[in-house]
């Protein structure tokens, strides 16, 4: 009888099938911090991606997990909600590692219920809206190909680099799937009222982060004439982001990992919701452990970006499939998928 709970973690360096290029810049590998924590045998599993552009390595989370390891042995966990307010002060300038802690703890609570968490968070997974897939900025042809070898219901371009027009003209020939498109804050106020409007004609279904993520009156004359509907990414990172969203954005994009976990995502739902916005949950290429996480969230949301597995070359996780572009988590306790290789 364990008296504690065990606190575990890894580091993976999970390849892209594609080098992944967003306006930030490339990478061919995702790295990736592994939690998991044991009570009793039962153990449960989280992660988080390390995303160079918030300044965040696995390495650090590792080291500072491993600092204050023993701290986290010792909470009683009968309540993820009281382990994520925990977790926020015990790793105060931290989210992504709360993340992956927090998500672990909410996969424990469900395996030791024997409830899987989309039935804790009151979401019907027949209401799981389709994902998008993601096609990253790159020569022509590469996007040609890379869209023709994955068909689609619907496909998320990353843009804000010079061509975007071009790109997006040469795969609206290939596919008559609707497009999302995300800029990562890549584009002035001039270039959004340009390109808009020329995308919405070109089947462009909304736009993510047109803006830079602080530039709150461009986006306030943005909405005024947008013709598409603009979702906030980086200009909305936690609950405290939201209200300042409203009349500026038409919905925002949550992330698991950017918020701190599974806990202020929900409230985070409830903010939106409050303000009229539309909710998006977003991928920051988990692995099919923080995917199925999502997935289980997902019957909460409007949008779905969680196409992170079928982006890496390599997976840590069995039991995510996708069926005509919908995620479907297994109906087992918790997250619902098993590590291929446990830690």
């Amino acid at each position: 009888m364990l008296e504690h709970m065990k606190v575990r973690f890894s580091i993976a360096e999970l390849p892209f099938r594609h080098p992944f290029t967003i306006s930030k810049g490339t990478k061919t590998h995702q790295p990736i911090l592994v939690t998991a924590l044991e009570w009793n045998g039962v153990v449960g599993y989280g992660e988080a991606p390390a995303i160079s552009y918030y300044d965040v390595t696995a390495h650090g989370m590792a080291e500072e997990l491993e600092r204050k390891r023993s701290m986290v042995e010792r909470f009683a966990l009968t309540d993820p909600k009281r382990f994520w307010h925990f977790l926020h002060h015990l790793f105060p300038t931290n989210p992504f590692l709360v993340c992956a802690l927090d998500m672990a703890g909410w996969d424990l609570y469900g395996k030791l219920r024997n409830e899987p968490l989309c039935r804790l968070f009151r979401a019907d997974p027949s209401k799981t809206p389709v994902t998008d897939y993601t096609i990253g900025i790159d020569d022509t042809e590469r996007m040609l190909q890379k869209t023709r070898e994955m068909p689609w219901p619907v496909y998320k371009i990353k843009v804000g680099t010079p061509g975007d027009m071009e790109r997006l003209k040469s795969l609206r020939e290939v596919t008559v799937s609707p497009f999302r498109v995300d800029a990562n804050a890549g584009w002035t106020l001039e270039e959004a009222m340009e390109k808009i409007p020329a995308m919405a004609a070109l089947g462009v279904e909304m736009v993510e982060q047109p803006l830079a993520k602080d530039d709150m009156k461009g986006m306030e004359s943005l909405f005024a004439s947008s013709p598409l509907p603009l979702y906030a990414d980086e200009s909305c990172v936690g609950k405290s982001d939201v209200e300042a969203c409203a009349g500026r954005f038409h919905g925002i994009n949550i992330k698991l990992t950017k918020c701190g976990g599974i806990t202020p995502a929900l409230e985070m739902v409830a903010a939106a919701r409050r303000a009229g916005l539309k909710l998006m949950l977003g991928t920051m290429n988990e692995s099919s452990i923080g995917t199925a996480a999502m997935v289980h969230l997902a019957p909460l949301f409007d949008l779905l970006d969680a196409d992170g597995p079928l982006l890496l070359a390599e997976d840590l996780a069995m039991g995510l499939e996708y069926r005509d572009g919908i995620p479907v988590v297994p109906d087992g306790p918790g997250l619902g998928v098993h590590l291929i290789n446990p830690i």
